[in-house]
Order: C-alpha cells, then sequence, then structure tokens
C-alpha cells in the first residue's frame, strides 16, 4: 500500500514540475523573510534575550528631571560612569575627608532630649596630630577695602587673575553656621564616621523633620507658590531622601549579632514608592552638580596642601578636581544642569531671596537640635554643603559677577563635595536597587507611610 502511494505522488510530481519550483520558491521566500526580520532586530538592539525586555520595564523614571535641563537615563550614565567613581576617590583623600564641626551646641528652639540607642550614634574626634598641619593656620580676615583712610591707599595685592586667592573667612548668607568659632569647634575624620543607621527615631528624630518642613519649606499648592518656594522644598525633600537611602543602604540588620547589610523594604516604603522623592533626590543632586560646575574657575586654583607629608595625596586631590568639573563627558551630555539664571526675577526678587534665606538659615540653626551626635554630623555636613551651593548659584557678596567675587571657606569646600558623593551615592543606589527593592516589598496593596524618619 505505502508503495503505490509513493508511485502515485511520483506520478504526479512528474505530471507537474510547476508545482516543485513553486513548492521550492514560497520556502525560500518564508527563510528570507525570517532572516531579514533577525537582522532588523539586530540592527535596532533586540537580540531576542528577556533581559532586555525586563530591563526596558526597569527603566521607570525616563524623560527630562523636572526643572531641570538634563534627562534621568543621562544622569544615570554620567554619575555611573564619570561622577561616582572621581567623587569616591576624592573624598578619601587627606584634603577631604576631615570636616570641621561644631558638635556640642545648644538648641535654640527646643530642650535637647534625643537619645540614641547604639553605641554607632557617637562620633570619633580626631586627635590634634591627627588633621592637617595648614588646617590649624588661622584663615586670612585681611581685606584691602577695609584699611584705614581711602581704598585707593591700599596695596594692590593682585597677582594675576586667578578666581582663588586663598581660602578665607567668609560669610554665607544662607546658612548659621561657620569655622571662625575655633574654640568650640573640632575636626572629624569622617572616613571614621560613616553615615549609616544610628537607632535615633521616635519623636525626637520626627520632631526635626516635622520642623523643618511645616515652619521652613512647606509643600504648597502649585497655585499658591512661586517657582523659588518649590524648589527650596524640592531641595530639603532630596536631601531628605538621599539620608534615608544611606540609612536603608547601611542598616543594622541583626543587633544581637551586629550584622549589617542593606535593608531594601525601608528604601522602598521611606522613597521609592513615593515618586516624587525620587525626582527629588535627581533634582538635589543636579541641582549641587550645577554648582560645583558654575565654580569650576575657583575649584581647579583652589590650594588643597594638607603638609609636606601628603604632597602626593594633593597632587592627586587637584587632578581630582579638575578632572571632575571639567569632564568632557558631562559638558557634552549634560553643560546646565541646572538653569539658576530664571530665579528671582520681578519685583518680589529680592524680597524672596531674603525670605526663603532667611528659612533655610533657620534650617540650618535647626542642625542643632539633633539628639544624635552623628546624625547632627552629617545633618550639619549637609546641610552646610547644600547652603554653599546656593550661595555660589546665588550670592556672591551681592553681586553678579561669579568669578571676581566668589569666596569660600575651606570647611565650604569640603562639605559641598562630600554632598555632593552623598547625593551620587544614593543616586545610584536608587537605580541599581530600584527593580529588587520593588520586587521584595512592592505589591503596591500596603498602605503608605507617610513619616519620612
Amino acid at each position: 500500500m505505502a508503495d503505490t502511494d509513493v508511485g502515485n505522488v511520483n506520478a504526479k510530481e512528474k505530471r507537474s514540475p510547476k508545482r516543485l519550483i513553486l513548492l521550492i520558491g514560497a520556502i525560500a521566500v518564508v527563510a528570507a523573510a525570517v532572516l531579514l526580520n533577525a537582522q532588523k532586530s539586530s540592527i535596532f538592539g533586540f537580540t531576542g534575550k528577556i533581559c532586555n525586555c525586563r530591563k526596558a520595564e526597569k527603566q521607570k523614571y525616563i524623560g527630562m528631571v523636572e526643572d531641570c535641563c538634563c534627562d534621568y537615563e543621562t544622569v544615570n550614565k554620567l554619575n555611573t560612569e564619570v561622577l561616582h567613581p572621581l567623587l569616591q576617590d576624592l573624598v578619601k583623600t587627606p584634603f577631604y575627608r576631615y570636616f570641621k564641626v561644631k558638635l556640642w551646641c545648644d538648641c535654640p528652639f527646643w530642650p535637647d532630649d534625643g537619645m540614641c540607642r547604639l553605641r554607632d550614634c557617637s562620633v570619633c574626634e580626631c586627635p590634634e596630630s591627627e588633621f592637617p598641619e595648614p588646617f590649624k593656620k588661622a584663615l586670612s580676615k585681611d581685606n584691602p577695602v577695609c584699611q584705614e583712610g581711602k581704598p585707593q591707599g591700599a596695596v594692590d595685592r593682585t597677582v594675576d587673575t586667578r578666581a582663588f586667592t586663598g581660602w578665607t573667612v567668609t560669610d554665607n548668607p544662607w546658612t548659621s553656621d561657620d569655622e571662625t568659632d575655633n574654640g568650640e569647634m573640632t575636626y572629624v575624620n569622617l572616613l571614621l564616621n560613616p553615615e549609616r543607621y544610628t537607632g535615633y527615631i521616635g519623636p525626637s528624630a520626627r520632631r526635626i523633620w516635622d520642623a523643618i518642613y511645616s515652619e521652613n519649606c512647606p509643600k504648597y499648592a502649585s497655585e499658591q507658590s512661586c517657582q523659588e518656594e518649590k524648589i527650596l522644598y524640592k531641595l530639603v525633600s532630596g536631601l531628605h531622601s538621599s539620608i534615608t537611602v544611606h540609612i536603608a543602604s547601611d542598616y543594622l540588620l541583626d543587633e544581637a549579632k551586629n550584622v549589617w547589610g542593606q535593608n531594601l523594604t525601608l528604601l522602598y516604603d521611606r522613597v521609592l514608592r513615593y515618586p516624587d522623592r525620587v525626582r527629588n533626590l535627581y533634582f538635589t543632586f543636579l541641582f549641587v552638580l550645577r554648582a560645583v560646575t558654575k565654580a569650576e574657575n575657583y575649584l581647579v586654583e583652589a590650594e588643597y596642601e594638607t603638609g609636606k607629608d601628603n604632597v602626593i595625596e594633593d597632587l592627586k586631590t587637584k587632578s581630582l578636581m579638575k578632572q571632575l568639573v571639567s569632564d568632557p563627558k558631562t559638558r557634552a551630555a549634560c553643560p546646565l544642569p541646572f538653569d539658576e539664571a530664571k530665579l528671582w526675577k520681578g519685583q518680589r526678587g529680592p524680597e524672596l531671596k531674603q525670605q526663603i534665606q532667611k528659612q533655610f538659615r533657620n534650617i540650618s540653626a535647626i542642625m542643632d537640635c539633633v539628639g544624635c551626635e552623628k546624625c547632627r554630623l552629617w545633618g550639619k555636613l549637609q546641610i552646610l554643603g547644600l547652603g554653599t551651593a546656593l550661595k555660589i548659584l546665588f550670592t556672591v557678596n551681592g553681586e553678579d559677577n561669579l568669578r571676581h567675587n566668589l569666596e569660600l571657606q575651606r570647611n565650604e569646600v569640603i562639605a559641598l563635595m562630600n554632598l555632593l558623593n552623598r547625593l551620587s551615592e544614593s543616586v545610584r543606589f536608587v537605580h541599581e536597587m530600584s527593580p529588587v527593592a520593588e520586587r521584595i516589598a512592592g505589591d503596591g496593596k500596603t498602605k503608605p507611610n507617610h513619616n519620612r524618619t
């Protein structure tokens, strides 16, 4: 039976040669179409691997960062490839690892009753023999304009057109702290006092943030607030998000066994589930980055000497600063992270600036009320860093000419660059760990926890 069927088929094929040709042609067309489709997929970046689809789904934040001039994808790429590695090296240098701070002060607003549960809350201060010798010298207070008689009678001390003319004692209208109270201040090695979970929780910690938000930068409704008021809120919210990320990334998981690690549930509950908190983190990062790039001439020419024993390290510091503020990738991809020129316009401009300066100074003073010593250290440093960014972008001795009027305290620059590093770490951690944290904690059915402390 089978042989008969085969014979019949062969007879039909001999009678129909055109049918065989058509069959072969159809197979060839289908094969060509499949091959062409595969090539197109390769050209447009799809390789058929499931991970690429998942990667696309993970990009939750796309487009421009609100009120900034750079998009999320570019920020993440620049931070990963350029900024984060440079900043990590920079803050470990002798110049940037020591911060001068007044740790013990009376709270000007309420009795200090905050208590930390952990020994990690305390700060290890530097003995005088440890911190750099140049840091011990008094800063220059000399100002030719203040000489007796007319300014024209003063000696011209100009040597060249450098932006940096030495570390000086200079006022910052945005903050309440400076480094002039030498008798009450101490140097702290930041590498020995990392920002992490300290056990500072409860009413005392909550009161700090409540005072900051409710009294100094309330979240106005969009129709009630101007751009400047919104920006102050976004800066504080972004800094708050960053601090929470630091706690979540270095958390005490088991106090009895002293086991530290990542608390991704905390990260999700306090930051990731609120898109505005993530957006404000990116905004604050770009705001501070803009201040650093705007002060490029000053920061490149500044002196980073920490003593004759650290010559190589100091040269490395100067090189890292130049790479950071002059990086061609950053200039090409994100030349203007934030445009400060659009603010303080109109008749209310000067009045509005004074109002917001007063509010930020008040926030700076609230740092003296933080009941945890290590939290107070990092709170003061990061608020001073943010105040320095505000000073660079909006206040240069009351003038607009940055190059000829910018003067920064050494402590301000140390705070500014350490703040940028902390924000960089937070952006990187959020970018890398968001998918994992959302899978662990985010079924979206639990009630939001609006308590951020």
